[in-house]
């Protein structure tokens, strides 16, 4: 008998004949032939990911941190902003390097602020999300003050590689003052932007291509960037992020070689444990539908195994079911497992919902260090 679905209704007998109609979600073992089937299904590759036309727009130091603001072109669009923060006082030094992905929250009017003090005062609007989610601290800085050369790049979609409001009027406007007649231009901004993104999503189906290969191609040419500077050692390059944050490292851990081990928070299930629970909750950049015949979400984080790889599971993160988690993190152990190298996951998991508070950030940092010096 099939099972029943909330979201399906009298239509629950779909999942099954789609299962019919074609694989779904086999299992993908690490190795290049699944490296390579995942950027086929991922679809976009325009350039040869390095940036173009490099900018430092800014430098300042503060609270023991020194920081530039660059930019940079990736080919299409505005150019993209990133913050690179270093320890002051280590000029001359090659530091290990972290790529700091921000989440995605539906809050798009911002990117790298998430996470990271810039030059800047922090926008009134992002200091909610960093007490929900990040202890309140940047933890971008924190980072950095443990020794790391940390780059935190904008990408698609968000901050400095937003769409402009008026790109997103009509329709979707609409929506966000229907939704929200109350709301300020920040939260009018991101609401409308949520509604615009399926719409992206839409686009990039009709062009052959992939929200997540735009956005994981985006991250490979700010992970280039940082393994090009004399003050990284490029052969000891991170990332780490939190949420949407966490579906990017998993992306730039499975797509990039430069990466030598990558942080995964909050952001971790197997596809089958999102079924009738929390479909809705993600992002379309979850929905690579390429890959979906290849493998399964766990799969796609291993497939560059052994390479070292941390998976924090908030146990009662209502994005995900802790069943997901666990069958996700299973399917990682066995993969790991069957390179020789099980010590190379690690999983951890935390008591409460969906965050990347003090203690995991401790923890991770930690886990950073050992790995990379």
């Amino acid at each position: 008998m099939s099972q029943n679905y909330q979201d399906l209704g009298v239509y629950s007998e779909l999942v099954d004949a789609a299962q019919r109609s074609h694989p779904l979600w086999p299992e993908a073992r690490p190795g290049k032939a699944t490296q390579k089937k995942l950027r086929e299904a991922l679809a976009f590759a325009p350039g040869d990911e390095t940036p173009h036309d490099v900018r430092v727009e800014r430098v300042w130091e503060r609270d023991g941190v020194r920081g530039e603001l660059l930019s940079w072109s990736v080919g299409y669009g505005p150019r993209t902003e990133a913050f690179y923060l270093r320890p002051s006082g280590t000029e001359g030094k090659r530091l290990p390097g972290i790529v700091a992905l921000h989440h995605h929250g539906g809050f798009k009017l911002f990117g790298k602020e998430q996470i990271a003090d810039g030059p800047e005062p922090v926008p009134e609007s992002v200091a909610p999300s960093r007490t929900q989610y990040y202890g309140g601290r940047a933890y971008a800085n924190a980072l950095a003050k443990r020794g790391f050369a940390v780059l935190v790049p904008d990408v698609f979609l968000w901050g400095s590689r937003k769409f402009p409001l008026e790109t997103m009027t009509g329709l979707h406007l609409g929506r966000g003052k229907k939704m929200a007649p109350e709301a300020d231009a920040a939260q009018l901004y991101n609401i409308t932007a949520s509604f615009h993104e399926e719409l992206v999503a839409k686009y990039a189906t009709l062009l052959g291509i992939s929200l997540a290969g735009v956005v994981s191609y985006e991250d490979r040419v700010a992970a280039s960037y940082l393994a090009s500077r004399p003050d990284v050692n490029a052969r000891a390059l991170g990332c780490v992020g939190l949420s949407g944050g966490g579906l990017r490292a998993a992306l730039l851990q499975a797509t990039c070689a430069k990466i030598r081990a990558s942080v995964v928070v909050g952001m971790m299930s197997s596809f089958p444990g999102l079924l009738d629970h929390n479909v809705v909750s993600h992002t379309w950049l979850l929905y690579p539908h390429a890959w979906m015949h290849h493998g399964d979400y766990p799969d796609l984080a291993a497939c560059r195994a052994p390479s070292p790889l941390l998976v924090q599971y908030d146990e009662a993160d209502p994005l995900f079911t802790l069943e997901g988690m666990q069958q996700a993190s299973a399917r990682i152990a066995k993969h790991y497992a069957a390179v020789g190298k099980p010590e190379n996951y690690v999983r951890q998991f935390y008591p409460g919902g969906h965050k990347f508070d003090l203690p995991m950030q401790e923890a991770a940092f930690d886990w950073l260090a050992a790995r990379l010096g």
